[in-house]
């Protein structure tokens, strides 16, 4: 068995985290056209940044309940981490 070299340990862990990053770029996107008068205020770096640490949190959960990735109940949680950033900063306003 060969060893993981760096760069293939960047890409497991990029490819880990796309999907979170991925979904709160997407969610950020959406939520600006949709609600642009009630999201005025919030730049969409910072809607994309906590959705995707949000997002990557519980990508991070499931893995560590769940003991590996790839589950429905760990998309959920990611999805979950997402959406719950991006819906305080809509109240936030």
């Amino acid at each position: 068995m060969n060893p993981l070299s760096p760069l293939d340990a960047f890409l497991h862990l990029a490819n880990f985290f796309a999907p979170a990053w991925s979904v709160a770029a997407l969610l950020a996107l959406f939520a600006k056209l949709l609600w642009r008068q009630a999201l005025q205020s919030q730049p969409w770096s910072q809607l994309l940044f906590w959705g995707g640490l949000g997002g990557s949190l519980g990508a991070l959960a499931a893995l560590v309940l769940l003991g590996h990735d790839g589950k429905m109940l760990g998309y959920g949680l990611m999805l979950l981490g997402v959406s719950l950033p991006q819906w305080w900063l809509t109240l936030k306003r």
